[in-house]
């Protein structure tokens, strides 16, 4: 999997290109990154940070409820705003690699790269598709990828580093980023005592944006999911709640909630062309 997107990458340490060999990608310069045994590889650098994003739990949960079909829609429409693209799709923020194997399914002459800070997140994406590449890597440092080796970019409800994005798409490339809108699970939200959505996310999107990257086109992509307890709890778990929220607390307001549970998911999808 790493071998269809190894042309892509670049060592962390000194930037040159990366080529496998003997269970491990090497740069010119002698740097070496062993390949895990659950195929993907860690290109953290020096001034990165290891053993941060997601943990085990948080993947899991996340797995679980975007297997069950929840978040289809979003994944059609990015899908749908990528349509046609060759040549390599890396996801930023990437997580289980779900989003990025659904456009990949869409893509037969694209390949992805899956960018996150989670090992846990990466083993999971590694085998999420044939033609996936899992790469643990700090987004907010030097991204190690190539300049210009991306035809696509995806940031789906992850940070941005508008920077190094820019600097990674090819020119004329095109960047997905999908963020929450205020009415999003705003009933799940309000009654569990969730973290809100940021009122000014947009504000903040468009700052970060701004002369690297011209907006194209904006979805609102908005429809209702029926949810159990379990799914309730899933939701909260996978998200960034669940460093803020008692298990005890979350699981007797969940138990205290109508089943199914009808709340409104609602997000932006917005594209984007490099500058």
């Amino acid at each position: 999997m790493l071998d269809a997107v190894v042309n892509v990458l670049a060592c962390p340490h000194c930037g040159e290109g990366l080529a496998p060999g003997d269970g491990s990608l090497r740069c010119a310069a002698g740097h070496a990154f062993d390949i895990a045994r659950q195929g993907y590889v860690s290109l953290l650098s020096a001034k990165g940070r290891p053993n941060e994003g997601d943990t085990a739990d948080m993947v899991a949960a996340r797995a679980g409820f975007l297997a069950a079909g929840h978040y289809e829609p979003i994944a059609a429409e990015i899908s749908s705003a990528l349509a046609g693209t060759r040549g390599c799709v890396a996801d930023i923020g990437a997580g289980t690699g779900y989003s990025l194997a659904r456009v990949l399914e869409e893509l037969p002459e694209a390949t992805g790269v899956a960018l996150d800070t989670s090992k846990y997140a990466c083993r999971r994406a590694a085998k999420a598709h044939p033609r996936i590449g899992a790469v643990v890597a700090d987004a907010w440092q030097r991204m190690p990828l190539r300049t210009g080796s991306a035809a696509a970019l995806l940031n789906v409800f992850a940070p941005r580093n508008a920077a190094e994005m820019h600097r990674v798409l090819r020119p004329g490339g095109r960047l997905v980023v999908v963020t929450p809108n205020q009415q999003h699970l705003a009933s799940l939200v309000d009654a569990l005592g969730l973290l809100h959505v940021d009122e000014r996310k947009r504000q903040r999107l468009d700052a970060q944006l701004a002369g690297r990257f011209e907006p194209l086109a904006e979805r609102t992509v908005e429809f209702p999911l029926s949810l159990t307890a379990d799914d309730a709890a899933a939701l909260v778990a996978m998200g960034p709640s669940a460093w803020h929220t008692s298990a005890a607390d979350l699981r007797d307001r969940i138990a205290a909630l109508p089943s199914p549970l009808q709340v409104t998911a609602s997000v932006s999808v917005g594209l984007y062309q490099r500058c």
